[in-house]
């Protein structure tokens, strides 16, 4: 077990993030402060939790490119018409989710199905999702509901940088992700659903075989994508106080991009909720502190881009080495 956990790729972001916290702390002898430590976390939440439905699509060997735009979509639906009509917020969040629901379903259902690619439909249906916001409800930036801005205006603590004066908030959204990522590792790691995801993902024959409903699980992971895209949108707009329609645009890339580098393999079957996050954690934390070394903002994707390729390059490297082992244990076993 504690070989595993030295060779895992978890291990090694782990050992790339300490030390490039520690680089940044000596540059600047600003990262570990208060004020610092909440702003990374706030700019964490959002795609950390992202990285939840994204990963379930990943493991079973699907990608889905669509959340940014449902979360769009329903964040802007909800905020602009049920402003001043709704004073609960938890009924702006439940709609929102039921939105999300319904078009994660088409995405399940017609993925499930046909057996269409699901990178071409979940393509397909984010350029819908953003053509019908902007067609058809005209999006542009809008005033955030009394009830949700007075949600967003919640924090559970404050922190402050001695030496700036500096004051961050954390918002009580944080909580949300809390518990999101709770969900996400209870179905993987204790559920039966959670074994399907990953038999489907390594072999949905076997899968199909050994009593797992390819077309329902399938169907549950877009749907529970969709539904917590949903839910983000929102969240989102609490947290910024204000309805940014194009806000979310091309985040997609970037989830993605953590989960890989967290080591969900994109060939399905293998892949941890702490790895994303890990991931996720990674590029946050090079996207959010060049500043403190100095270092352009212009620079940004390049930092970002080489962190990637050379992690999902040094991921790859570790499976066909695990591959290869496990060939040699079983060459030796048929001796």
């Amino acid at each position: 077990m504690k070989k595993r956990f030295f060779s895992s790729t978890e291990f090694y972001i782990t050992v790339v993030l300490f030390l490039l916290c520690i680089a940044i702390e000596m540059k600047s002898g600003q990262f570990f402060t208060g004020n610092n430590a909440v702003d990374l976390v706030r700019a964490f939440s959002v795609p950390a939790m992202f990285c939840i439905g994204e990963m379930f699509v990943i493991i079973t060997g699907g990608v889905d490119v669509s959340f940014p735009a449902i979360a769009s979509m329903s964040m802007f639906i909800v905020c602009s018409r049920m402003d001043g009509v709704v004073e609960n917020p938890i009924a702006f969040f439940a709609a929102a989710m039921g939105i999300g629901l319904l078009v994660g379903l088409v995405n399940g259902f017609i993925i499930a199905r046909y057996r269409f690619p699901a990178l071409i439909v979940t393509l397909g249906t984010s350029s819908i999702c953003f053509g019908i916001m902007q067609g058809v409800f005209k999006s542009r930036e809008y005033p955030l509901t009394a009830p949700l801005y007075e949600m967003g205006q919640m924090k559970l603590f404050s922190a402050t940088n001695a030496v700036s004066g500096l004051t961050s908030d954390m918002p009580v959204g944080i909580l949300f992700m809390l518990l999101l990522v709770f969900v996400g590792w209870f179905i993987l790691n204790r559920t039966m659903l959670g074994r399907g995801i990953y038999a489907i993902g390594g072999d949905e024959r076997a899968a199909q075989r050994a009593g797992f409903s390819v077309f329902k699980t399938i169907l549950f992971i877009y749907a529970f994508s969709g539904c917590m895209a949903g839910l983000i949108g929102v969240l989102r707009s609490t947290m910024l106080l204000a309805v940014h329609p194009n806000n979310l645009e091309g985040l997609e890339m970037t989830v993605i991009a953590a989960c890989v580098l967290g080591g969900v393999r994109m060939e399905g079957g293998k892949g941890t909720v702490l790895g994303a996050l890990l991931g996720m954690a990674l590029l946050t934390v090079v996207d959010n502190s060049l500043i403190l070394l100095d270092i352009s903002t212009t620079w940004q994707k390049v930092f970002t881009g080489a962190i990637i390729i050379i992690g999902t390059a040094i991921s790859a490297i570790q499976m066909k080495r695990n591959a290869r082992r496990l060939t040699v244990q079983v060459d030796k076993g048929g001796e």
